[in-house]
């Protein structure tokens, strides 16, 4: 199997909920059906609740064997012993949060553009986000990246040394999709709605994992 520098399957993107204790078991439930990472993504959180929630999440990945990142905040990444940070357009630059945090897995955003996936692999980076591949309701407004944007995106992550940098996709992504998504090139899928929001989060997160060559039922 293919060596990968970011787990392959389904990534679990947390939803805008205050409620740490349901979160947690929400968090159980998709670990048991086959999420292998989670980001935490709180955006209308102060620093200060950011942290909180991310030291609750960080030991019960590690007790699942789920991979953690940030979502933008790598100080708060390492604060809270989180695996790594997810960087967009906005944050961090790369090279910046790699020198001062050589440990962190580094996750960035690159929407539908090849070149700055080109230039942000040469800096480093453990994966490559493309989206939105769907129409999102977290982010309606999002440029969309066509499932064929992947392959292209496949093929200059599989040109870089091994164990080499995840082809993520992000944005409306749910059960009844996601084989198309697998298909497509990604190696993983950043789902929140379709994976929180369900009814069943453990049959969601088996659904969604079940494309992936790494799912085991």
């Amino acid at each position: 199997m293919t060596q990968t520098r970011f787990p392959i399957g389904l990534y679990g993107v947390t939803p805008e909920w205050d409620d740490t204790a349901r979160l947690l078991d929400a968090v159980r439930q998709a670990a048991a059906g086959g999420m292998r990472a989670l980001q935490l993504r709180r955006k209308q959180l102060s620093r200060a609740q950011r942290l909180a929630q991310a030291r609750e999440l960080a030991p019960l990945c590690r007790e699942l064997g789920v991979v953690f990142l940030v979502n933008d905040d790598w100080r708060t990444a390492l604060e809270a012993g989180a695996d790594g940070a997810h960087l967009g357009r906005d944050d961090a630059s790369l090279a910046e949060v790699r020198a001062a945090a050589p440990g962190l897995i580094l996750g960035v955003s690159c929407y539908a553009d090849l070149a700055r996936a080109r230039e942000l692999l040469a800096q480093g980076a453990d994966y490559i986000a493309f989206g939105a591949v769907f129409p999102s309701s977290t982010k309606p407004q999002a440029v969309r990246a066509p499932l064929a944007l992947l392959a292209e995106a496949a093929a200059l992550a599989r040109g870089q040394a091994a164990p080499r940098p995840a082809v993520v996709a992000i944005g409306g992504i749910t059960p009844a999709n996601a084989g198309q998504v697998a298909a497509a090139g990604a190696d993983s899928i950043a789902v929140i709605t379709g994976l929180f929001e369900a009814p069943d989060i453990r049959a969601a997160a088996q659904a969604c994992a079940a494309p992936f060559p790494s799912f085991q039922a």
